[in-house]
Order: structure tokens, then C-alpha cells, then sequence
């Protein structure tokens, strides 16, 4: 029994889910908006929040502190920076409820995994690179 111990192991050990969550922050702080199952949309979700809520401090008193605990979650460079630059500031006024995760109708086709949108709430998406060259 797994009594008092908290979080989804996700059939992963820790090494591979705390890179499947660094991949995921990471992707959605790039796009806005990604596709994954259910499950790991549960999971990762609260990390996402919680990187949301570092970057939207105003204080530059504590600015360096906070983005040197992002980089603890998130090593990546352009995420952290587009993080504090860009989504920090547009959730400045917002108290919580960063993101929303909407559940898809079809399921996955090779494993019949539920499907679900993880997204940023009232921010605008991203274009891709290639529509933008365009």
C-alpha cells in the first residue's frame, strides 16, 4: 500500500519522470498549448503553476533568487527567460489558475491512452517558427 506518499509514478522511474517533466514545462512555456494523456497533464500540471507563480513577482529585490529556483526545475535558458519576460508579467493581477486542462473525446489510436489539452488560460498562442518566416 502506498500509504502517505504522494504523486503518479507514471510506470517511469524518477530519473525518466523528471525528464518527461522538464520536456513538458518546457514545451508548454515554448507553445502555450500542448497535447499529452490525462494523466500526466494531472501530474505536471501543479509544476507549471508553480513556475507561473515565480515569474509573476514584481519585487527585483528577489528577481535573481527566483529565477535561479526556476532554473532548478527547468534547466533551459529561453524557457526560463521567456517565462519571467513574457507569461510572468502577463499573469501579474491573476491569483492562482494559470493553466486548464481540457479533456479530448477520441483517445489515443495506439493505446487507447485519454487524451487532454494542457494549456495557458488567456494567453494568445504562439505561432510556429516556419508561419512566422512566412
Amino acid at each position: 500500500m502506498r500509504h502517505r506518499r504522494h504523486g503518479k509514478k507514471l510506470n517511469r522511474d524518477q530519473a525518466h519522470r523528471l525528464a518527461l517533466g522538464r520536456n513538458l514545462c518546457r514545451e508548454l512555456i515554448t507553445h502555450h498549448r500542448i497535447v499529452t494523456t490525462h494523466e500526466k497533464a494531472k501530474v505536471y500540471r501543479p509544476i507549471v503553476e508553480k513556475l507561473v507563480t515565480l515569474a509573476r513577482d514584481p519585487d527585483e529585490k528577489t528577481k535573481l533568487h527566483r529565477i535561479r529556483l526556476a532554473y532548478r526545475r527547468l534547466p533551459d535558458k529561453a524557457a526560463v527567460k521567456k517565462l519571467f519576460e513574457k507569461i510572468g508579467p502577463h499573469f501579474q493581477n491573476r491569483n492562482g489558475g494559470y493553466t486548464r486542462i481540457m479533456r479530448l473525446s477520441k483517445n489515443r489510436l495506439g493505446d487507447n491512452a485519454s487524451q487532454a489539452i494542457l494549456e495557458f488560460v488567456d494567453l494568445p498562442r504562439e505561432k510556429p517558427a516556419e508561419d512566422a518566416a512566412e
